[in-house]
């Protein structure tokens, strides 16, 4: 089996940006690319590669992780989308004990029966061991498994040189967008105080509510813009800077420009950003940049990321659309570009929604009187 990944695929559902090149010559290798095509080392997982090429050879061109045991509706839907992207050879990994991994291994091979995709293995690991469910020759897949290294390897080694990171778990990559505390905490909360003040002080003064709409939402583009080329440049907007964003995100005008400006090119640059606030933001400004987290790491391939992500937004505010609608589109395997080829550009958003009006405004205003009033709903 030799199989080779490529660069970045942007309609791979669930494969991370990666370097090109890394040779894939043997079942130990496929194990030890696994978590860095996932971001994360998995457990009680089901993965399905999809590569796209003639055998033996092959590209990765998507992966795709279930929790295991499966959920009824979760096999039926990857042939469709093996399909649609034009997948020739399959490989499946389930890891954790027999039992759990079993039936689910019966399920793929039962599905891709007849369907023209080749099956290069199916294969289960465990605590170090690996079993092919296709090969019966005990000389090379003996009843007690072939040992492997889940930490070391060349793949693991080409990976590390490439700046690749495998976490130890999901739980890690969870943990890795939890709400900031300590010091940062505090001086976040400090700066989001100032900013909002601030805003409530020129909502209670003004006398031309629309002409205060049309001036927050430049600014809150404009800032969108200068944050995207700090992080491009790898540098970071400071509390000040960030609180302000974070009001403004709530403005829908405001975060579709930010939505609008993921690109193949600019992802990374948002990815850094808007993980970067969905951190520091206080928890109830949270969403929208969460949400912008989500669609870009989906963008960029990285579906474990964006699911965290979105799991974040819907903590902050449960009935985010944003949230909702890219949730919806990752648990029915949906490419990116199925949502790409219909956000409007920034100049078409100005058409569609008529320029700046003090409606606009009401989701910063339910989010400045959340404090007093408790929890709000806030429009997404």
């Amino acid at each position: 089996m030799t199989t080779e990944t490529p660069g970045p695929d942007p309609s791979a559902p669930g494969l991370p940006a990666e370097p090109p090149g890394l040779l894939l010559a043997s079942t130990q290798d496929v194990l030890g690319a696994v978590p860095y095509l996932l971001g994360f080392h998995p457990g009680d997982s089901l993965i399905v590669i999809g590569l796209r090429g003639d055998p033996p050879r092959g590209r990765v061109h998507l992966t795709v992780r279930w929790d295991l045991p499966l959920a009824a509706p979760a096999p039926g839907r990857i042939l469709p989308l093996l399909r649609k992207e034009e997948i020739t050879q399959v490989i499946a990994v389930g890891y954790g004990p027999g039992p759990l991994v079993t039936p689910a291994a019966d399920a793929v091979i039962a599905l891709l029966r007849g369907s023209g995709i080749a099956v290069l293995d199916v294969l289960r690991a465990h605590d170090g061991r690996y079993w092919s469910y296709l090969c019966q020759a005990a000389e090379c897949c003996p009843p007690s498994g072939t040992p492997y290294d889940r930490e070391a390897g060349p793949i693991a080694a080409q990976a590390t040189v490439h700046g690749l990171v495998a976490l130890p778990d999901r739980r890690t990559l969870e943990r890795s967008l939890a709400p900031a505390g300590g010091r940062e905490r505090t001086a976040m909360r400090r700066a989001t105080a100032r900013a909002t003040a601030e805003l409530r002080a020129r909502l209670a003064g003004c006398r031309d509510v629309d002409g205060l709409a049309a001036e927050l939402v430049a600014d809150g583009v404009a800032r969108v813009h200068g944050a995207i080329a700090a992080y491009a440049s790898g540098g970071r907007i400071d509390d000040e800077q960030a609180a302000r964003l974070g009001l403004g995100l709530a403005v829908i005008r405001i975060r579709d420009e930010a939505w609008a400006l993921i690109t193949d090119d600019t992802c990374d640059a948002h990815v850094r950003l808007w993980r970067d606030l969905t951190r520091r933001l206080e928890p109830r400004f949270a969403a929208p940049a969460a949400s912008l987290l989500g669609m870009a790491a989906w963008r960029g391939g990285d579906c474990a990321l964006a699911g965290i992500a979105l799991a974040r937004a819907l903590d902050a505010d449960p009935g985010y659309s944003m949230a909702h609608l890219l949730m919806q589109a990752l648990r029915h395997l949906l490419p990116p570009h199925a949502l790409k080829e219909r956000m409007p550009s920034p100049e078409e958003l100005d058409q569609e929604m008529g320029g700046a009006r003090a409606a606009w405004l009401l989701p910063v205003i339910a989010l400045l009187e959340e404090r007093r009033r408790g929890p709000v709903a806030v429009a997404g």
